[in-house]
């Protein structure tokens, strides 16, 4: 998946205004422009269509966690410059606070079942020899079920 198709579904699933967006980013330590917001939520033939950086989406789920659980003693964390789906599930796992039994419900509102093995091997190191790349339908469907889950 797209950084900015994750943005669009969040955006729909939590009901975000682009200025709720830029403040979002804001919590992260990050100051971003509106206009580029807007740019990253157009479909891609849109001609003022842009590419969400890695980095950008990253600190945008750094705020998102902010928002939601609170903000942490210490420093702030620091945004990773390369993004994988295993990474995006793991930052909205801490953002909603979910357990596995959480994930695997919102999991079953989409449609899709996966076991406490499967799903722990998704929030493994990669050095691992039981982690598992998190494949676009699985973050697909965990998307799907968030919507089903706050957007019914």
């Amino acid at each position: 998946m797209t950084n900015n198709d994750i943005l669009r579904r969040l955006r729909y699933i939590f009901d975000l205004a682009d200025t709720k967006i830029v403040s979002i980013f804001g919590l992260a330590g990050s100051e971003i422009e509106t206009a580029e917001v807007t740019a990253w939520l157009k479909k891609d033939d849109d001609p003022w269509f842009k590419s969400c950086p890695d980095i950008k989406m990253a600190t945008f789920l750094n705020g998102l966690i902010v928002a939601r659980r609170g903000k942490k003693d210490g420093p702030a964390p620091i945004a990773e410059k390369q993004l994988n789906n295993n990474m995006v599930l793991r930052k909205l796992k801490i953002a909603m606070d979910f357990k596995s039994d959480d994930i695997q419900a919102v999991l079953q509102l989409a449609g899709l079942t996966i076991s406490d093995h499967e799903l722990s091997a998704l929030f493994r190191k990669k050095g691992h020899k039981h982690y598992r790349e998190c494949k676009d339908q699985i973050l697909r469907n965990f998307l799907e079920g968030l919507r089903h889950k706050y957007r019914p």
